[in-house]
This record gives structure tokens, C-alpha cells and sequence, in this order.
């Protein structure tokens, strides 16, 4: 979602129709470049999708069902799911009735008694799911039912106007020469040509203070910012995602396995490795070439999360990324997890995807915002089970 959060990800946005045996479902497809396998805790770089007002994949993007998919969904008894029974239904409906805001066309029919039984005793509400959706094991083509769980976050990170006092790493807004679907400048690029530079220049959002931050900024696909004004006025703004230079991700963390430069490739371990070899910080930094551009936007409530690409604040423990050719947007999925990071048996709601976030059983669950978020984050990847739940049939 980074991310993607755990998830900075490729052109994300298709629309995909599909029938597995089970109701029509929508699903937003993507146009993927290869992308390096990430390493434990170097969360998926996360991309938004365009959607409209009502949620949906733009009418422009849409595809047929010749498209491909990479999942299939297999119908299940209520009692195959490990811990159904132990489920908070409060924390639950709070994360579906959000969800209703842009649900998607699975779900939409069925949101009006969703918020009816908002406040419903938590009986109801579980008898209601059981009697009105049908769990689905997610597998993948090859019959495939366990994958892979990492996490993201959203980092809150100290910013300054203008550049000085340390503070010398700027974070851009999209330049105007930049054409969707065509290659920009690459990072060291970015870092080193005068041409690039001037094409960046006036588009500073805010500097930073420290380059494997700005780094980060760009896997999870958005963060907050305590900024300085340049008269003094300290306030919070957060910068999402805008576009990228349309370079594919390269892992940071897995060049140092693969150079046996560490054996933790975790965030805490890259930066650990940083504080050790500070000269070889750019050069390990230019092993992305993929760079990303910024919005600025307010922060309205200070408990919500960011925006995903389904279009909604994503809700801390409950928002996962997934791979939008296996799940659509808005589905919701019992997830199950067995550590070592954390065990995890709990209603999850795919709001959003990530350039690494690719296989039918594969998610990005977004964990918070802040420093103890970032840790548990970087640390998660563990197996998974989903479960897709949806609709009944007629």
C-alpha cells in the first residue's frame, strides 16, 4: 500500500467484467511492467486508479471479459472460515459502511441495509452477512488457496517551504512536460541532469530533510507532513500520489540481498545499513530508477487514512491493496493470517493496489499513520488466505 500504500504502482484503471459461477463482478485491471520481487517489509510501491464521482473505473477504460484474470473464487460454508465466529461485527460495519460511500456495482444493491443495521446488536449483524453473502475461497488458476501478506503506512515526516537548515530534498508536483505512458528522466537522472532540473523547477511542494525519507514518501504512495511556513506557522498538510515517471520499481532492499550488502532488507534494516555505509547512500538510492510526483491536499479529519484507488480513505486494519485483475474494489474479504508479525483473523475491504501486488491471494494490508505503524509495516510478510464475500445469487 503502500504500498500500497503497502502500496507507487503502473497504469491502473481498466475495468473488467468477469463471471467465475458467481454474480457479475467488476474488476479494475491494470497494464503491468515487470516489476523486482520485494523484499520482507519493503512494502509495495502503491499507484491510485482514476474513478469518477460514483466510483467506478472511468466509461473510457473499460474492456471485456476477454481480459485476463488471475484468480478464481470457490463457494464455501460460513464455518470454513477460521475465527468468523470471534469477529467484532462494530469494527466491521464501520469499515462496510464506508465502503458503501463508493462500493461498486457488487455491492451497492445491498448498501441501503447496510447502513439500516449500523446500529444493530452485533447478532444481527453477523446473521445478516451470513444470510446475504456467500464466502468465496480465493485461489489462484493453478488451484492455488495460500499467498503472501505484507503492509503499508502512511509516514509523518517534518517539511520546510522553502530549502536550508538541512532541509534540501524537495518533493515535486507533476511537471508539464511529463506525457502519460512515456518515460520520464529517471531518478539519478532527476538527481543529476540540468535539463530535468529545470523542468522541476518552481514544482517543490516541500523539502525534506533526508533522502531514504523522500524514498519512502514514494513506496507508501502518500504521507503527512509537518510543515514550517516560511512565517513560522507550523500546520499538517498530506501529499498523495499524482503520477510517476512511468519507470519500473526497482527493490532497494533486494539489491542489498542480492549484493550480500545485509541480511535484514526490512526498512529498519535498510536504513540501519544507511547509517553504516552514508557513502554509498546515493548510489544505493539510484537502484530505483522509478521516481514520484505529488499532490498536496488537506487533512480534513486526522483520523482517517489516505485515499486509495478506489477513491475512499483507506481505515487502518481494515483497507487492503490487492491485485484489482483478482479482486474488485469494494469487495469485502475475510482475511486470515497466521504470523509471525502478527495474527490476523478479520473483515478486510480491497480499497487499494500497488505495482507489487500482483496473484490472486496476494494483499497489502494499511496498517496507520506514524512511526509505530512504519515498523509494524515494515516487518509483516506472512502467509495469507482470503476469502472473498459476496452477494447471493437470486
Amino acid at each position: 500500500m503502500t504500498v500500497i500504500a503497502g502500496a507507487d504502482g503502473l497504469r491502473v484503471g481498466l475495468c473488467l467484467v468477469l463471471r467465475w459461477g458467481v454474480p457479475l463482478l467488476l474488476v479494475a485491471c491494470a497494464v503491468k511492467a515487470p516489476v523486482t520481487q520485494t523484499p520482507p517489509g519493503e512494502s509495495a510501491p502503491v499507484t491510485r486508479s482514476p474513478v469518477d464521482a460514483g466510483g467506478q473505473p472511468l466509461p473510457a477504460q473499460e474492456s471485456t471479459e476477454t481480459e485476463q484474470r488471475r484468480s478464481q473464487l470457490l463457494p464455501v460454508p460460513w464455518s470454513d472460515l477460521p475465527g468468523w465466529d470471534k469477529e467484532s461485527m462494530p469494527e466491521a460495519w464501520t469499515v462496510l459502511t464506508a465502503n458503501c460511500e463508493k462500493p461498486g456495482r457488487v455491492m451497492a444493491p445491498l448498501c441501503p441495509q447496510i447502513r439500516r443495521l449500523a446500529l444493530a446488536d452485533e447478532q444481527e449483524q453477523r446473521q445478516w452477512l451470513m444470510q446475504n453473502l456467500q464466502a468465496h475461497r480465493v485461489e489462484s488458476l493453478e488451484s492455488e488457496a495460500t499467498g503472501l501478506l505484507t503492509a503499508y503506512y502512511e509516514p509523518v515526516m517534518d517539511a520546510r517551504r522553502v530549502p536550508g537548515n538541512g532541509f534540501s530534498v524537495p518533493l515535486y508536483r507533476t511537471p508539464a512536460s511529463l506525457k502519460p505512458g512515456q518515460p520520464w528522466y529517471t531518478r539519478q537522472q532527476i538527481d543529476t541532469l540540468q535539463a530535468a532540473q529545470e523542468a522541476l523547477h518552481g514544482r517543490e511542494i516541500a523539502w525534506l530533510a533526508d533522502p531514504v525519507d523522500a524514498v519512502v514518501l514514494h513506496i507508501q504512495g502518500s504521507g503527512r507532513l509537518r510543515i514550517i511556513e516560511g512565517d513560522g506557522r507550523v500546520h499538517m498538510v498530506r501529499v498523495a500520489y499524482a503520477a510517476s515517471n512511468e519507470h519500473s520499481y526497482q527493490s532497494i532492499g533486494r539489491w542489498l540481498l542480492d549484493k550480500n550488502e545485509t541480511r535484514d532488507a526490512t526498512w529498519p534494516g535498510i536504513k540501519a545499513w544507511l547509517q553504516r555505509n552514508p557513502q554509498k547512500a546515493q548510489a544505493l538510492l539510484w537502484v530505483n530508477p522509478r521516481f514520484v510526483f505529488f499532490k498536496e491536499e488537506s487533512i480534513t479529519d486526522a483520523n482517517a487514512g489516505p485515499r486509495g484507488a478506489q477513491g475512499l480513505a483507506l481505515t487502518a486494519g481494515r483497507s487492503i491493496a490487492v491485485d484489482p485483475q483478482s479482486v474488485a474494489y469494494g469487495t469485502p474479504l475475510w482475511l486470515v493470517s497466521p504470523g509471525p508479525t502478527q495474527f490476523l483473523q478479520r473483515l478486510v475491504v480491497a480499497q487499494d493496489t500497488g505495482s507489487a501486488i500482483t496473484g490472486a491471494v496476494r494483499a497489502d494490508l494499511y496498517i496507520g499513520t506514524g512511526a509505530i505503524a512504519g515498523e509494524l509495516a515494515g516487518r509483516m510478510k506472512q502467509p495469507l488466505r482470503l476469502w472473498a464475500l459476496l452477494p447471493k445469487t437470486q
